[in-house]
């Protein structure tokens, strides 16, 4: 239970950002999509800030990719949790999962959309 000791200050915040960190490691250690899209992510994020022509864009194009990654963060926690209380077959269960899955999705399809918006109109015009 030392985990939920409420230590005041610096040293909570040190030990919440270790927590965030070790949450990082697990989920790249267990969960081959997340593995992916840092893959995914050492291309596109400095590909973002050298394409990106305005701040605004850089923040956009790195940004929507970052959220695919929030978003795979989550649904792997949901698994996590769902497989936690039980394997067997549950109706509640599997939509929560798809549920989840489907925001990692959507992610994606933002993620898609921003870049496309950003970049299809400087390719069309060359």
């Amino acid at each position: 239970m030392a985990r939920f000791n409420q230590t005041p200050g610096i040293g909570r915040i040190i030990r919440a950002f270790g927590h965030s960190m070790q949450g990082f490691r697990d989920c790249y250690r267990y969960e081959a999509a997340f593995r992916e899209e840092v893959l995914v992510a050492l291309l596109l994020l400095p590909l973002g800030i050298w394409l990106g022509e305005s701040g605004a864009q850089r923040a956009l194009l790195v940004g929507s990719w970052l959220l695919v990654l929030m978003m795979e963060l989550l649904n792997s926690a949901v698994e996590a949790v769902v497989d936690r209380v039980g394997e067997e077959h549950n109706e509640l269960s599997g939509r929560a999962k798809d549920i989840a899955s489907a925001a990692v999705l959507l992610a994606i399809g933002v993620a898609i959309l921003i870049w496309a918006l950003i970049l299809l109109p400087r390719l069309i015009a060359t």
